[in-house]
């Protein structure tokens, strides 16, 4: 049984399409730094066109806005250093206080069921002095030796913190000449309909990336609101952290909770600050998962709340943390496919008998 041109051109592509699926596999960890840069350089090379339309060089302009990026990712990761600098000493004092009194609060309470159980605050002092009275050797030479153990592991993040900038900025510089290069590949009888395709992914991620920075902002806002009127002193930095990093999910608001714990339990020291903690997260756990995310995101790319939902757990389950991180920009990119799938099934003779 011979096959059609048009079935043999279908099953050439799908060839091309396994065969690049499993090169992307195999070189996975060679290509997370280089896929990482051309995320960043996606989201940063417009304000590179626009700063060359204003007759800045091009080389100026990239370095300019890299700079400008670097310095915006080092200021939102430096926000946790007042945080740390402060609840370190603090922990230092009352972490031994704190197992003397649930042993005092506990003790009696066991005892009345017949168990004889107590903190050793022994243990709990010495691992105190040991560890956050660490001086910088003690910490360098702790460093050392993870260094050591996991040196490949270690060796990767340094060598990912050198190589993602440097790409990007190749990127930014080359990024015209790159996406031609690539439309070049493609047959000139498609050119059309993958012009259309790319522009209108591209709208659709655009709207993707100005929705999540405006949950971010929202969601920083009400943390630090919430915070500083409920009392705490570090409420601002915790907000603004924990705002800001609620694109990474679950990971940027549970360590923005487990800091705001911290701070309850040094500042307070009792229900209280607990209380406070659980309202504000729980509201703003709420806000964000069933309003600002499917509204300013979901909606912006043309997904309603329960495919929002549908997407963060399905990538999830498939690929884990990364899937989670990647679920709506890939979705909104399915989702044009999807309706360019559609339109053809609606105009093909199967469906129209």
């Amino acid at each position: 049984m011979s096959l059609t041109p048009g079935q043999r051109q279908t099953i050439n592509w799908l060839a091309l399409s396994l065969a690049a699926a499993l090169l992307l596999w195999l070189l996975a960890p060679v290509l997370t730094p280089f896929i990482v840069a051309a995320v960043l350089a996606y989201a940063l090379h417009p304000p590179v066109e626009s700063l060359v339309k204003r007759r800045v060089p091009r080389l100026l302009a990239a370095v300019l806005v890299e700079a400008i990026a670097i310095i915006v990712a080092l200021a939102v990761l430096l926000l946790i250093v007042p945080i740390l600098s402060k609840q370190i000493p603090q922990l230092q004092q009352q972490i031994p206080l704190l197992a003397d009194r649930i042993n005092a609060g506990l003790g009696p309470l066991l005892h009345r069921f017949g168990l004889n159980a107590s903190i050793d605050v022994n243990s709990i002092k010495a691992f105190v002095l040991k560890y956050l009275n660490a001086n910088i050797e003690d910490w360098l030479t702790t460093a050392l030796s993870s260094a050591r153990i996991g040196g490949s592991y270690l060796l990767a993040v340094v060598g990912n913190a050198v190589l993602i900038p440097m790409v990007l900025f190749y990127l930014l510089l080359d990024w015209l000449k790159l996406v031609e290069r690539l439309h070049e590949l493609v047959p000139p009888r498609l050119r059309a309909s993958v012009d259309s395709f790319m522009d209108e992914c591209d709208a659709t991620l655009g709207q993707y990336l100005r929705g999540q920075l405006l949950v971010m902002l929202v969601l920083a806002a009400y943390y630090s609101i919430g915070l500083m009127l409920a009392g705490f002193d570090l409420g601002l930095p915790v907000g603004i952290f924990t705002g800001l990093f609620v694109f990474i999910p679950y990971v940027g608001f549970g360590l923005g909770l487990l800091l705001a714990l911290i701070a309850a339990l040094l500042q307070f020291g009792s229900w209280y600050g607990f209380i406070a903690v659980a309202a504000v997260y729980g509201i703003g756990q709420v806000l964000e998962s069933f309003f600002l995310t499917p509204r300013l995101v979901g909606e912006r790319i043309g997904m309603n709340a329960l495919t929002v939902i549908f997407a963060l757990l399905a990538f999830g389950h498939l690929f884990g943390f990364v899937g989670v991180l990647i679920a709506l920009p890939v979705s909104a990119v399915l989702k044009v496919a999807a309706g360019r799938l559609q339109a053809v099934y609606f105009n093909s003779r199967l469906f129209n008998g």
